[in-house]
């Protein structure tokens, strides 16, 4: 893919772009997490953005930087939930046609929320059928933009808005973070905030968290090749789910990434109560596998400052009774 990568210079031009838009979410303290870690954490809590998740913040990003002939012919994106809302939400304000291929087994929440948005969703199986493809075709025929989950640069420097805003409020502070853990599906939200705190705050190492099964960023940054997951795995981190890493996300966290974490579905449920019970805030599967990685011991936090992003909260209703013993 010929296709200049961004930098931190981009980032910051992104954070000039969704300001006043994007909801700048604060870092939060948990004493209880602090007690249950052995270190001080920080929760970067993109629960709280704009559609529930970080994705708003690329896809602002991207789509306000359309030509107005490309405003006109609109935009098409594949996603399994939380960069369709963003993607939705991000064209309806901007008053852009979207269409959005999603898969037919996607919380149906968030289905419901993309079409709230006014985008048109087309539903495809995700084991007979490729999204690329289909939304490939469907954009050719329209003559439409595709608007990608990750392998943009637009998109990673819309993401990186998240970890320029922790490594700014963590200086206000005056904290020097040892390490951000961020949840990883395509990549793009681990390269964005690796190359924002590559520049604000370079001590600080920038760790990838996925669900065991689909540990292709681990693997792929272990051997420094890009790896697929195994065929038949299952998660319900449903955000997570990318069949291996982005090309251009790969080829700027192999060189920016401390390395990657996997973390289970019990633990992640347990870290899914956790934040209900103590930080009072609904996260989704794919949104607290940092957090889990730091309550199961994947991550050893003690005295150490940490950043955990949790990245979503678009809870399928069931599967958060579940995960509180529901």
């Amino acid at each position: 893919m010929t296709v200049r990568l961004p930098d931190a210079e981009d980032v910051r031009a992104a954070a000039a772009r969704i300001s006043g838009v994007a909801v700048r979410t604060p870092l939060l303290e948990c004493a209880a997490l602090d007690v249950r870690s052995g270190g001080r954490i920080f929760i970067k809590p993109e629960v709280l953005q704009r559609t529930g998740s970080f994705k708003f913040r690329g896809a602002w990003n991207r789509l306000s930087q359309l030509s107005e002939g490309e405003q006109r012919r609109g935009v098409v994106a594949w996603s399994s939930g939380n960069h369709a809302q963003g993607v939705a939400a991000a064209a309806h304000m901007l008053d852009v046609p979207a269409l959005i291929v999603m898969p037919s087994d996607a919380p149906r929440l968030k289905i419901e929320r993309t079409r709230g948005f006014g985008a048109e969703v087309v539903l495809y199986d995700r084991l007979t059928e490729m999204r690329e493809e289909i939304g490939a075709r469907i954009a050719a025929e329209r003559g439409a933009v595709v608007v990608r989950p990750y392998d943009d640069p637009a998109i990673i420097a819309g993401q990186g808005t998240v970890g320029l805003e922790i490594a700014e409020d963590a200086a206000r502070l005056g904290v020097a973070l040892d390490a951000v853990l961020v949840p990883a599906g395509g990549g793009g939200l681990a390269a964005g905030t690796a190359l924002a705190l590559g520049a604000a705050m370079p001590d600080a190492k920038v760790w990838c968290v996925e669900p065991q099964g689909f540990d292709d960023h681990a693997r792929s940054l272990a051997t420094r090749q890009r790896l697929g997951n195994e065929a038949g795995g299952q998660s319900f981190c449903d955000a997570l789910l990318a069949p291996m890493p982005g090309e251009l996300t790969f080829a700027i966290n192999t060189a920016r990434l401390a390395g990657g974490l996997a973390v289970s579905d019990a633990e992640v449920m347990a870290a899914m109560r956790f934040a209900f019970e103590e930080l009072k805030l609904v996260v989704e599967p794919g949104g607290a596998v940092a957090l889990a990685a730091v309550l199961a011991g994947r991550f050893d936090a003690r005295g150490k400052s940490v950043t955990l992003v949790l990245s979503g909260g678009n809870a399928d209703p069931a599967v958060f009774a579940r995960a509180l013993g529901g």
